[in-house]
This record gives C-alpha cells, sequence and structure tokens, in this order.
C-alpha cells in the first residue's frame, strides 16, 4: 500500500531555541512548531496533518523544493538557496536564543538577478484545530486565540493581505538586498512583545553556536558528524531545567501507514548513562552536570514512584490523548500526544540511574550528600523486585516478561553501588550486601537468559526471541568482550535481526514464535541498535567490520546531518521521530570509541 507524502521525514532540518524547536523542509515551509516549549500544543501541524493544520512557507513563486541547503558552519542556522530562472536567492532560518518570548526569524536575500518571494503563513493553535482571529496592530500582524497569540512583522515592510484564512505576502528581491521576518509568541493576556532585531540576532547565533562548537575536544575523522550530533543534542535540550528531549516532534510513524506513533518530546531516563557519557567523552562537562542535575531533581522522591520518563522540568503526568482530527504524516494515525508508557514498570531505569550517577562521581561532577542516599533507597527498592518481570526497555505494550537486559541492568545498580562504596569507603552503605546482590542476579541472569544451545542470550527468560538490547551486556562490564557468550550473542543478533545492508531490528516483530510488543505491524532497523552493533563488533575485535558499518551508518544521515529514530531499507527512508537523540547518542559514542581504536594503532 503506497501512502502519500508530500515530504519524507528526512526532508526536514532542525532549527531551535533550546527551548522548542522547529522543522524546516526542504520546499522552504515551516510544518511543526510547538509554542513556548517541545511539549506545547503545536501551532504549525502541517507535518502530521496537512497544510490547513498550520505551516509557513517562504519560498520563490512557483517554485518547488530548494537547490541545495545547509547549516551555516557549526551552528543552528540554516541556509536554503532555490536557483531560478529569474536568478537566485536564499532564505536564512534560526530561532534566536530567547531572553523572553520565543522567536522564529526568516531573513530572505538575493544573491543574483530579481526574484519574486511568496509567503504564505498558516497559524493553527492547538495542533492545528483552533484558527485565530487575525488583525493588525501597530505595523504588525497578530493572531489571538484564547492563551496564545503570535506576532508578525517585516523588516522592511512587504506587501501583505489575508486570503483563505492565511497571511500572504509578496515582494521581490534583487542582489543584496534583504527582507526579515520575524513571528514572535505571546500570551494573549499581556502587551505586545519586545521587538528583537532579526539581523543582530543572526550575528549572536552564529557566533554562540560557534563557540559551543569549539569546545568539542574530540579530533580525528568522524569530528565532523560529532559536532553535528553534538549540537542537535544541544538544541533538544531545555535550557531551563538541563532536561534532554527524545525527539522534537511526535507520532512521526515507525512503520508508514502503521499505529506504532508515540510522543517523543519528553525526557527518558533510559538514555541518561548514555547521554552523559556522550557530553564528558566530548569535553561538555556544564551539559553533563545539568542533565545529570535534572536527573536527581526528578527521580527524588519514593523509589517505588520512580517513572521511565518526565516532562521538561520533570512533571510526572504526561497522559496519552488521540488528536483524531489530524490525518498522520503518510496517513499513520492514531495521532497521539501524552505517552501512556510513563506508567509501566521499568526496571532497567534503576540501573540507569545508579549508572549515571556513578559516571558523574567518576568525572569529579560535585554531588550533594543527599544524592548518595537517594541512590540507596533507589538501590533497596531494586533489591526487593529486581526478580519480578516488566515492560522492559522498549516499552512493550504486551504481557510483562522477564526481560533479560532489564535484568542486567539491575547488576548494574548493584555493581555500581559496590564500586562506589569500594572507592569511598567513608559512604554509608553495607557493600557486603549489595555484593551479594550482584552475584544473585549475574547467576540467574547466566542460567536462564543464555541458550547455550544457540550460544547467545535470548530476549527474555525461555525465549527463543532475540533482542539488540542484549548487545549493551559488555559495555556495562555484566561479561567481558572476549567472553565466548558476548561473542555468540553479538553474532547472533547481527544474523537473527539483521538487515541485508547490516543495521539491525531491535526485536522480532513479524513471523516471531511470541507477539512480545502486543501491536500490530512492523517496525524499521532500528538506528540506535545499529551503532551498538558497530561498538559491539569493535568491542569484539572486529574493527574493520564495525568501521564499515559505522560509515554506513554515517551514510543514512540526511543532508544536514540528521538522523530518525529507524530506517526503512526497503523504502530507503527514514521513520519514527526526528531528529531523535538516541540515534545521535550512539553516534557520537561510537564515533568517539573508534576514534580511541585508531589512536590506539
Amino acid at each position: 500500500m503506497r501512502h502519500c507524502v508530500t515530504q519524507r521525514i528526512e526532508d526536514y532540518a532542525l532549527i531551535g531555541d533550546l527551548q522548542t524547536a522547529a522543522l524546516v523542509g526542504r520546499d522552504g515551509s515551516v510544518d511543526w512548531l510547538c509554542l513556548p516549549r517541545f511539549d506545547s500544543a503545536a501551532c504549525f501541524a502541517a507535518l502530521i496533518g496537512d497544510r490547513e493544520n498550520g505551516h509557513w512557507r517562504i519560498a520563490p513563486r512557483g517554485a518547488g523544493v530548494c537547490t541545495r541547503r545547509s547549516y551555516i558552519g557549526d551552528s543552528l542556522v540554516l541556509e536554503s538557496v532555490w536557483e531560478t530562472a529569474d536568478g537566485t536567492v536564499k532564505v536564512i532560518d534560526f530561532m534566536p536564543q530567547r531572553d523572553e518570548a520565543p522567536d522564529l526569524t526568516r531573513i530572505v536575500e538575493g544573491v543574483s538577478g530579481s526574484v519574486e518571494m511568496e509567503a504564505v503563513l498558516r497559524i493553527r493553535f492547538d495542533y492545528g484545530s483552533v484558527v485565530p482571529w487575525m488583525r493588525r496592530s501597530g505595523g504588525q500582524r497578530v493572531a489571538v486565540a484564547g492563551p496564545d497569540s503570535v506576532w508578525l512583522r517585516s523588516e522592511p515592510k512587504v506587501k501583505t493581505w489575508g486570503q483563505d484564512f492565511s497571511t500572504v505576502s509578496s515582494f521581490r528581491v534583487g542582489p543584496g538586498e534583504r527582507v526579515a521576518f520575524t513571528l514572535t509568541w505571546h500570551p494573549s493576556h499581556r502587551s505586545r512583545p519586545t521587538l528583537v532585531d532579526p539581523y543582530e540576532a543572526l550575528e549572536c547565533s552564529l557566533r554562540d553556536w560557534s563557540a559551543w562548537a569549539t569546545r568539542c575536544s574530540t579530533q580525528g575523522p568522524y569530528r565532523d558528524a560529532v559536532v553535528r550530533s553534538l549540537i542537535t543534542l544541544k538544541a533538544l535540550t531545555f535550557k531551563p531545567t538541563g532536561g534532554i528531549v527524545a525527539a522534537p516532534t511526535t507520532s512521526l510513524p515507525e512503520s508508514l501507514g502503521g499505529v506504532r506513533n508515540w510522543d517523543y518530546r519528553y525526557c527518558w531516563l533510559r538514555d541518561s548513562t548514555l547521554t552523559l557519557d556522550a557530553l564528558l567523552d566530548a569535553g561538555y562537562r556544564d551539559e553533563a552536570a545539568a542533565w545529570r542535575d535534572w536527573l536527581l531533581r526528578a527521580v527524588a522522591g519514593d523509589p517505588a514512584d520512580l517513572q521511565i520518563m518526565y516532562g521538561l522540568g520533570g512533571e510526572r503526568r504526561l497522559p496519552e490523548t488521540v488528536l483524531p482530527w489530524l490525518s498522520g504524516y503518510a496517513d499513520s494515525t492514531p495521532v497521539r500526544t501524552g505517552n501512556a508508557a510513563v506508567n509501566q514498570l521499568q526496571l532497567d531505569v534503576y540501573g540507569e540511574v545508579m549508572d549515571s550517577f556513578h559516571l558523574a562521581r567518576e568525572a569529579g561532577i560535585p554531588a550533594e550528600r543527599h544524592a548518595w542516599f537517594l541512590q540507596l533507597s533507589l538501590l533497596g527498592f531494586l533489591e526487593t523486585r529486581w526478580r519480578e518481570p516488566d515492560e522492559g526497555l522498549w516499552e512493550v505494550r504486551g504481557p510483562r516478561r522477564h526481560f533479560v537486559h532489564s535484568k542486567v541492568m539491575a547488576w548494574v545498580a548493584a555493581d555500581r553501588a559496590v564500586r562506589t562504596l569500594e572507592s569511598d569507603p567513608a559512604l554509608r552503605g553495607d557493600v557486603d550486601r549489595w555484593r551479594a546482590m550482584r552475584d544473585a542476579v549475574h547467576e540467574e541472569v547466566c542460567a536462564k537468559g543464555y541458550d547455550p544451545r544457540r550460544n547467545t542470550f535470548t530476549q527474555y527468560y525461555g525465549s527463543d526471541e532475540l533482542d539488540a538490547a542484549t548487545l549493551l551486556i559488555p559495555r556495562t562490564g555484566f561479561l567481558p568482550p572476549d567472553d565466548p557468550r558476548v561473542v555468540g550473542t553479538v553474532d547472533a543478533v547481527r544474523d537473527g535481526l539483521g538487515t541485508p545492508e547490516g543495521l539491525v531490528r531491535r526485536y522480532t516483530t513479524e513471523g516471531g514464535t511470541v507477539d512480545v510488543d502486543g501491536l500490530p505491524g512492523v517496525e524499521g532497523a532500528f538506528l540506535a541498535c545499529s551503532f551498538w552493533l558497530a561498538d559491539a563488533l569493535r568491542m569484539t575485535g572486529r574493527v574493520r567490520e564495525a568501521k564499515e558499518l559505522f560509515e554506513r551508518l554515517l551514510d543514512l544521515r540526511n543532508d544536514v546531518g540528521l538522523l530518525a529514530e529507524e530506517y526503512d531499507p526497503v523504502a530507503r527512508c527514514q521513520l519514527g521521530n526526528f531528529p531523535q537523540a538516541f540515534s545521535h547518542i550512539a553516534l557520537v559514542t561510537t564515533a568517539l570509541a573508534l576514534g580511541r581504536e585508531e589512536r590506539a594503532g
């Protein structure tokens, strides 16, 4: 079945201000923007609906997609160029880091000839469902509905009129001529927002991003890819709290036309260790400390109430809701906001939290004394629950099971407590108690989660199914990389979950012996897991194969270096929410590891 899409997921580029983000298509249309935060309702929702659900396009009249585009240097400032029969023009898109209200700035600049431009702004608040009242005020256009207002101005002023519940502008630019549009969100009950100088904001944005990128400590053949991924991770950071969203979008499908559509505009504990590791490894200590502090605030409280994800500020209530008026990307419904997985039991997160705090401590990030008592409380709870089944890392919506990865991370939790107490005997804690727990978990996993006939760890106890999460076993330290069981697991996952292109799926979603996740349909190859495979190949001594796979994965990035959650090797397109922090974290981690391998000779 064919599903109509006007633009592929990889046709979009990201801009943002460290509190929210927009997606700009190759055709010059901003099709996704939530204001004022990542998790606010979208005012441009064409990405998961159609143009009537809100968008803002600026392009030469009658033109299609741009000729070429790129970020300017090491920044999040996007430059799109159209070469037309009448001349060449470029549009520069960015969101300056805000002092007060969020701004989206679009600067049109003539390069050659004389090009007629057209701008169509269609504001639709509340995910495309609310048409605002438009009026003029002091030379600006103002859209108001309920609590939201959006102000539009141009410098210099251009001809603008209302048409079909949209705001349309038409103008010409010649060589060196510039027209700047600024869209500003403001609470509707407050007076007009403070004006920003768009050209000064552009210079500040370029300078700030360049200065931030120079802090990257890594060198080597993959530095450009690492820096672009780190900039993407920085763009997904909610600056007021230090939390990092998994992605700035909701409901981009894991298979075209399918139902595996989730809201990723929240902060997952599962990402914590890998994020900290990547940031610290690349020299971004301040960002790592901010993420650690967010983590500490989010998980504070009764350990029985620990959630797998939280809101940008640590909010706990993220109710899942369906938006029936949206047709979905490529007819993929339902479109969801919120995420019901927040209520799942995922025992692995206790290990990830313990590992994160341990990693921060080893890096010398100062910790408040109460942080250790919180960790002991979390570990005490896990001690009583680790033998139970759970929903596991992949948030399955089928029955709870004894997932091997969850048990391995329970081992990690106990192991990191032992290491911490051994390195600092002055800390309160019963090291023998945690050693005993660590040994018990290890013994059970090796006895019940390992299939000696096939020489591989399985997805869950007693299962024939495989799980790409078992590729992380050597990275956690549960077993050394040269253990035959590790090597066998790497081979089994590559052969059993692999695609002809060498990528891997998370687990079997079609044709398996058991319906593990409780959902219909299939999904693409999971990009983070494919990076994990490259890393596991490196750790088990197959460096050449690891490098070849890693470079194939780099080729899957779009033209501005971005990755979604998954890749469809048949349709040759990216799938899932975009851009995906998990994919870019895995890219950075594997790139830095391969760089160290190369330097070691």
